[in-house]
C-alpha cells in the first residue's frame, strides 16, 4: 500500500489548494479586520489544543499565514504526528495583525480537518495493537482534498490505500457483472496493466477461490462476517495479502484484525470527520 509524502506543503496542488482557499474566503478584503486593525500593527499568536488527539496539517497552516505576509515568523512546538492533551500549546507566531487574523479561519480549517482525521486513525491503530493488520483509508475523501486527507491517516499512524484509481487495479462488483466473471476481469487488467497489482472485491468464499486461483495480489473480504473471514484468510494462506472492509467501527475493529488479515480499510476516517478543537489566542500587541 502506498504512503503519501510526509513533506507535501510544498507540492504544487497544495500550493493551488491555498491559494483557492484563501480566494473563496477573502475575496475582495477581510473587511472587518481591514477596518479595525491598523496596516502596521503587529502581533505574536500562539494556537493551543483544545481536546486530546494527534495534530496533522500545521506546515500546511503555516503556509497559509505565509501566502499573505513575507516576514511571518512561526515556531512549532509540536511536529505532525504528535500527541497532544488539551492545553498544549502547540506554536508561536508573529507578524502582521492583519495577516494572523485574516488566515485564521482558512489556515484552522486545514489543520483541524487534518487532526481530526489523524486523532481517529490513531485511535483504531491503537485498538487493533498486537496484530499484524493495517489500518488503511480509502477513496472516500472530499473532492479536492485528498493529499491532506491521506497524509493526516499516515500522522495518525495509518496507511494509504490507492490514491486514485491510476495506482492500482481494484476489481469490484460491478466490474465482475461487466466482465462476467473475476477471472476474465484479473484477466483484461493482467493484459492491459501488467506492472499494476491487482485487488479483487469477494464477498463470499466462493469468490475468494476464484480470485486465488486468478492471480490476485490482494482479496478484499467486503462485508463479510468475522467467521467467513477468518475462513477466507486460512484458504488463501499467504497466497495472496487479504484486506477486511464494510462497517468496521472502533467496537469491532480489534475482533476483525484477529481473523488474521493484513489490511483494514476504514471509510469513515476521512468521510465521517470530527474537527479537531485548536483555538487561536493574541499574545503581544507591538
Amino acid at each position: 500500500m502506498n504512503e503519501v509524502l510526509i513533506d507535501i506543503a510544498g507540492k504544487q496542488e497544495v500550493k493551488d489548494l491555498i491559494d483557492r482557499a484563501l480566494q473563496e474566503d477573502i475575496k475582495s478584503g477581510d473587511v472587518t479586520t481591514n477596518a479595525v486593525i491598523d496596516l502596521d500593527k503587529k502581533a505574536d499568536a500562539v494556537w493551543m489544543a483544545k481536546q486530546p488527539g494527534i495534530v496533522a496539517g500545521l506546515n500546511i497552516a503555516r503556509a497559509v499565514y505565509e501566502k499573505l505576509d513575507s516576514e511571518f515568523s512561526w515556531d512549532m512546538a509540536v511536529e505532525d504526528g504528535a500527541s497532544v492533551s488539551p492545553g498544549t500549546q502547540m506554536l508561536t507566531m508573529s507578524g502582521r495583525v492583519r495577516s494572523i487574523l485574516t488566515a485564521e479561519r482558512v489556515a484552522l480549517n486545514f489543520a483541524q480537518r487534518m487532526s481530526g482525521i489523524a486523532t481517529l486513525t490513531n485511535q483504531f491503530v491503537k485498538a487493533i495493537e498486537g496484530y499484524q493488520a493495517k489500518i488503511l483509508d480509502t477513496r472516500k475523501t472530499v473532492p479536492g482534498l485528498r493529499i491532506l486527507d491521506k497524509y493526516a491517516v499516515v500522522a495518525g499512524g495509518g496507511a494509504n490505500h490507492r490514491m486514485g484509481l491510476y495506482d492500482l487495479a481494484m476489481i469490484k462488483d460491478n466490474h465482475i457483472v461487466a466482465s462476467g466473471s473475476i477471472t476474465k476481469a484479473v484477466q483484461k487488467v493482467q493484459a492491459n496493466y501488467p506492472d499494476l497489482r491487482i485487488e479483487v472485491e469477494a464477498t463470499t468464499l466462493d469468490q475468494v477461490e476464484e480470485a486465488i486461483s486468478a492471480g490476485a495480489d490482494i482479496i478484499m473480504l467486503d462485508n463479510m462476517s468475522l467467521e467467513q473471514m477468518r475462513r477466507a484468510v486460512t484458504k488463501i494462506s499467504g497466497g495472496a495479502e487479504t484486506e477486511a472492509s464494510g462497517n468496521i467501527t472502533l467496537k469491532n475493529v480489534r475482533e476483525v484484525a484477529e481473523t488474521g488479515v493484513d489490511f483494514i480499510s476504514v471509510g469513515a476516517l476521512t468521510h465521517s470527520v470530527n474537527a479537531f478543537d485548536i483555538s487561536q489566542q493574541l499574545q503581544r500587541i507591538y
